[in-house]
């Protein structure tokens, strides 16, 4: 028996059904080993020597191979075709060899670009040995992302809050997200005006644009306000007196050639254009149609791998897609050669071939009845992409015309275009990013020099310029990869890292960053320039790929970037401050207290700060409501935030009314109780009214959900309530259960001492037994509550004191009590 290790079990099933009785296919569900996850796990003082264990998780899988292959003969290690698979199949060749499990069994490296029967028998028939290059290229990779996380993470914790990280690769793309973003806040929106002049032929009305006007090619900004662009129109109209003359034609032939076919890069682009994917969602549909989807006859690999560079197609496919083209769309939709593409990345060979069907002949709608939703989609863009780009050019027609008003006056420039031959656009159109695709082709009437055209209107129109746009997820991955930042297989995870750290928020589909995202970003370009400059970045990346085709050994690369990188985080952790890497903003004083007004990064999010810690009074505090930034947040808008508590007035019981934000969120106060507000309540708005339902509709749950209340001879209180999980006996210091066979409505305060007795102390959300457990979502402690997590409409505020802890809420965040400036 022979043992072959894939990564996945979707594909080891594929695989099983290509080679038959005498293979044993098993996954071993991705890495096996990784450096362990504490300081050390890379000994940079001994030639960069790595400390690897089992992932827990996959024990169990590994435990499964070792057994099996104790009943094989041979060991084809058969993961994924690049650097990942390299060093997973390294792993398992590791794990095994120091079992002592290898001896007398010969091991066989194997690599398939498809899933097919024809491409995974070839390759168990024409094994290699494992790749030291391309492992030696993972494990830099690995080493050095593990240096600089576990070296700059803990001074951002230091020097900032807990929980950031910085990343090798995550950190120059934060900086092209945050630069864009400045970039558009630095923006001055310019005023300018076009004028366009309406005519008609032939009944058939269009449109020219000014052009030139008084003799001079207008620049952008030559018509700079209304009164010049009226100005103008009227001397265009005096001087046209009703028509335009044609003064010239030009007519010409435009060629269009279909895109290559996809890299990881380009299917990331056009599936977020297109599909609205995200990089990860695509990643993911890709995997599944290249492990294998069972059409009927077991399960079969749609696509070639998905993690490429390479443009290249095999010959093979080649010529199956000129043969499709032919029966499908016609032999004059044929180039005499097959298309060409060439390779930009030098280490396309790891990859082999582009992303592609793996045989043209599964079209689309034929398989639609096996694929779930974003299969299809995503099969479809790939096979289209495909088919395309083995088709002839797209040939328009173009038509240009000048109009002259009047002799000399104006010029007016009027373009159309027709679609004389499809090519390769009857199948596919790439996307773009930032604009908007072609539509329909603008046709012009047919035109001759000299003619006089009859001019019916002409409109001066008023316009802005624009700033950059935001990163969508395709922009961002084609400026990653114009940077050489990361590889098209890491895009996916630097994105989701980026969103995860809440370093970036995804709005309308386009990065922002956060006021935590830039806090570290210009912390990481002020202390670290060098590490987050992208060349630098880019020449790194390319160092990786010369170790993996074997042009540079690891070790000197780790040490050139290790020496002064730890250097610098030494020097930086002892000479910067805490408040200069906080980044503190003064935005003016107080008039009440004439102290100053700051806003800066605390442990829980940004807040603003009225006074300092050398003032006798402690300073003031209040969290920052969504939507305002540490950047741009005005005076005004942040002395608003110290409007909390508000008094609201009283209760029917003379009890007073107020609504702060506190641990839970926000909440109203009556006398010494709380309630939540509402997801759409503003503690900044709320009415006493409004309070009063509240506090009503509290009382209202609070009395249904009492089944029986006893009185301790010392004052405390036993109570059998209904909850959650059903009744419930508790004293603030312990919950019992009720036993089944007992009915709670026939309790007595002796049953119930007898079954709090038996119950365990209750914990505290720190972990000490005894404290009462807060309820879900009211009741703060009776000082200002503390921490925050993200919430939806408005941050915290608190005045005097600072607020602490606070969980989620759907309308306001609290911020803790921040350290004084």
């Amino acid at each position: 028996m022979k043992l072959v290790i894939v990564e996945s079990p979707s594909k080891a099933k594929t695989i099983k059904k290509y080679l038959g009785k005498d293979f044993e296919v098993l996954a071993s569900y991705g890495h096996v080993r990784d450096l362990v996850p504490k300081e050390g796990a890379v000994d940079t003082e001994h030639g960069f020597e790595m400390r690897y264990a089992v992932i827990p998780r996959n024990q169990k899988h590994v435990d499964a191979i070792a057994k099996a292959l104790k009943k094989a003969d041979a060991l084809y290690l058969a993961t994924d075709p690049d650097r990942e698979g390299e060093a997973i199949s390294w792993h398992l060749y590791e794990l095994l060899n120091d079992k002592g499990m290898l001896k007398n069994k010969a091991v066989h490296r194997v690599v398939f670009y498809e899933i097919t029967k024809q491409a995974v028998n070839q390759a168990v028939s024409h094994p290699r040995e494992l790749s030291t290059a391309l492992v030696d290229a993972q494990q830099a990779r690995r080493a050095l992302d593990y240096l600089v996380g576990f070296n700059l993470s803990p001074l951002l914790w230091r020097k900032i809050r807990r929980g950031l990280s910085a990343g090798r690769v995550q950190s120059p793309a934060l900086r092209m997200i945050v630069e864009r973003e400045e970039e558009i806040e630095r923006f001055v929106r310019q005023e300018y005006w076009t004028i366009d002049a309406q005519t008609t032929k032939d009944e058939t009305p269009f449109k020219a644009r000014l052009t030139h006007y008084q003799g001079k090619k207008l620049a952008q900004f030559d018509l700079g306000n209304d009164g010049a662009a009226n100005a103008a129109r009227q001397a265009l109209l005096d001087a046209a007196a009703g028509a335009l003359t044609v003064r010239k034609l030009e007519k010409k032939q435009r060629k269009r050639n279909p895109a290559a076919p996809f890299t990881t890069s380009t299917l990331q682009q056009e599936a977020a254009r297109k599909l609205g994917f995200s990089t990860r969602r695509t990643m993911s549909v890709a995997q599944e149609l290249y492990e294998g989807i069972d059409l009927g006859a077991g399960p079969i690999g749609l696509i070639t791998y998905m993690r490429t560079d390479s443009v290249n197609l095999a010959n093979e496919a080649i010529a199956e897609l000129r043969e499709l083209i032919g029966q499908r769309y016609g032999a004059d939709k044929l180039p005499p050669q097959p298309q060409q593409y060439k390779t930009k990345s030098k280490n396309a060979q790891e990859a082999h071939e582009a992303i592609r069907p793996t045989s043209a002949m599964r079209a689309p709608d034929e398989l639609r009845g096996h694929l779930s939703h974003d299969q299809a989609r995503l099969y479809d863009l790939i096979w289209k992409r495909t088919v395309a780009c083995q088709m002839i050019h797209a040939t328009l027609d173009t038509v240009a015309a000048d109009l002259e008003a009047g002799s000399g006056v104006g010029l007016f420039r009027a373009t159309g275009s027709a679609l004389r031959d499809p090519g390769f656009m009857q199948v596919y159109r790439e996307g773009v990013d930032d604009s908007v695709l072609e539509s329909d082709d603008r046709l012009l009437p047919p035109l001759e020099e000299g003619e006089t055209i009859a001019l019916t209107d002409l409109l001066a129109e008023q316009h802005f310029t624009e700033p950059p746009p935001r990163y969508s997820e395709a922009s961002l991955v084609k400026a990653l990869e114009e940077y050489g930042i990361g590889r098209p297989s890491t895009y996916a995870s630097i994105i989701s890292t980026l969103l995860a750290r809440e370093y970036v928020e995804l709005e309308s589909r386009r990065f922002t960053p956060t006021d935590v995202g830039r806090v570290v970003n210009r912390f990481l370009t002020q202390h670290f320039s060098r590490y987050v400059d992208y060349d630098f970045t880019a020449r790194l990346e390319d160092e990786l790929d010369e170790i993996s085709r074997g042009e540079k050994d690891w070790v000197p690369v780790m040490r050139q970037f290790w020496e002064p990188f730890h250097e610098l985080v030494d020097e930086r952790a002892r000479n910067v401050s805490r408040d200069e890497a906080l980044q503190a903003r003064e935005i003016g004083t107080d008039p009440k207290s004439g102290k100053p007004v700051s806003v800066r990064m605390g442990r829980f999010g940004p807040f603003v700060q009225i006074g300092t810690r050398d003032d006798e009074d402690k300073p003031r505090f209040a969290g920052l409501r969504p939507g305002q930034k540490m950047d741009t947040i005005a005076l005004d808008e942040a002395l608003k935030l110290f409007d909390l508590p508000r008094e609201l007035g009283t209760t029917p019981d003379g009890d007073k009314v107020s609504t702060n934000v506190g641990r839970f969120g926000p909440y109203i106060k009556y006398g010494s109780k709380y309630v939540s507000l509402k997801d759409e309540d503003d503690p900044y708005t709320v009415t006493l009214e409004r309070a009063l339902e509240l506090i009503e509709e509290k009382r209202r749950i609070e009395a249904e959900r009492i089944i029986k209340q006893f009185e301790r001879a010392d004052g405390g209180k036993v109570e059998v309530l209904r909850g959650r999980y059903g009744p419930y006996i508790t004293d603030g210091e312990r919950n019992a259960r009720i036993p089944k066979d007992v009915e709670p409505e026939t309790l007595e305060l002796d049953a119930c001492e007898k079954l709090l007795a038996e119950a365990p102390p209750k914990k505290s959300r720190r972990g000490a037994a005894g404290k009462t457990k807060a309820p879900a979502k009211a009741k703060p402690a009776a000082k200002a509550p503390t921490k925050a997590k993200t919430s939806t409409k408005t941050k915290a505020s608190s005045n005097t004191k600072a607020p602490t802890k606070a969980r989620a809420s759907s309308k306001v965040r609290a911020t803790a009590k921040p350290k004084a400036q």
